[in-house]
């Protein structure tokens, strides 16, 4: 399995990921993720449609919070597109979440049986838990854009995600 070394810090320290490293220009990997109902979701069912795969280490987490409302409330302004939001937290977790929080605009999926991090490149050794990274991937299944949030305790640059939605950015996660 592949690991990336000291990519990502949690308050400062760092981690490792495991997995294979996804960028832009590749063909967005396929995983099977649990909706909230516990049905199987294939991420392929969403081709022909552009999406923000929004992956958090947990709901449970103020930034991850923050982030997942964000996107919720951006959802109105990017007709057309699927949000999905993804973390290991367990189906039952993320449908409460999603009641208290009231988002409906956004999917929840879990990861919590599958290897979405793995594939992905996600994935954090040793806590089990998802990096804060975002993907946009367009209607052919593309990857046409990349964050991943160096500090897992740090909001991602959301004005950056916004412009690659929308085509307005160059893709490589950096600002400019």
């Amino acid at each position: 399995m592949a690991e990336r070394i000291g990519v990502i810090t949690m308050k400062g320290n760092p981690l490792t990921l495991t997995g294979h490293e996804v960028k832009v220009g590749d063909q967005a990997p396929d995983a099977t993720l649990v909706a909230n109902d516990l049905s199987e979701v294939k991420l392929s069912s969403f081709k022909g449609k552009k999406i923000i795969l929004s992956v958090v280490p947990s709901l449970d987490t103020g930034i991850c919070d923050l982030q997942t409302k964000r996107f919720n409330k951006e959802a109105s302004s990017l007709g057309g597109v699927e949000i999905l939001t993804v973390s290991k937290d367990l189906p039952f977790a993320q449908k409460r979440w999603c009641g208290a929080a009231g988002v409906t605009a956004v999917k929840t999926l879990s990861d919590y049986r599958g290897n979405f991090g793995e594939t992905y490149g996600v994935l954090i050794k040793g806590l089990a838990l998802l990096a804060r990274c975002i993907f946009v991937i367009d209607e052919k299944g593309n990857v046409t854009y990349v964050q991943l949030v160096k500090e897992v305790t740090t909001e991602p640059n959301y004005e950056e995600v916004l412009k690659a939605v929308k085509g307005e950015a160059c893709g490589c996660g950096h600002q400019h």
